[in-house]
């Protein structure tokens, strides 16, 4: 992926409503991205190349997340940015066969942040039980 990521750091309110707009969801959550292919949504059309895309993320759920998970909302934010940005590269966690999972433990790892996201939502795995 190439190009600038424009963030909006907001409130739950302001996901709500772009998560209604753009997805037909109409509940807040913690990071919504929208790559330049399909819109530019704060900042219109940019004026040259160069725009991956936009990046909304709700400092108030980033707030509960980080609490609940035992980190910092400067470390919840940046486990919600890679995410975001892996979304903007073009994974879809919902769609593939575990490469967005596998691609951001990797990233993960390297940058020295805890659980990922898609671990935080997805089903434990069940322990297979020899009889």
């Amino acid at each position: 992926m190439e190009g600038e990521v424009h963030v909006l750091l907001a409130d739950d309110a302001t996901l709500q409503r772009l998560n209604k707009k753009f997805h037909g969801k109409d509940k807040a959550t913690d990071v919504l991205s929208f790559p330049a292919s399909v819109t530019t949504v704060f900042f219109g059309d940019p004026e040259g190349p160069g725009l991956a895309g936009d990046l909304a993320i709700s400092l108030e759920t980033a707030a509960r997340q980080a609490a609940r998970f035992g980190h910092s909302l400067r470390d919840e934010v940046r486990v919600l940015l890679l995410h975001g940005v892996l979304h903007l590269a073009g994974f879809d966690h919902e769609a593939d066969q575990g490469e967005m999972s596998a691609r951001e433990a990797e990233l993960r790892r390297e940058l020295g942040l805890s659980t990922s996201l898609i671990a935080r939502v997805s089903p434990p795995a069940r322990k297979r039980v020899r009889r």
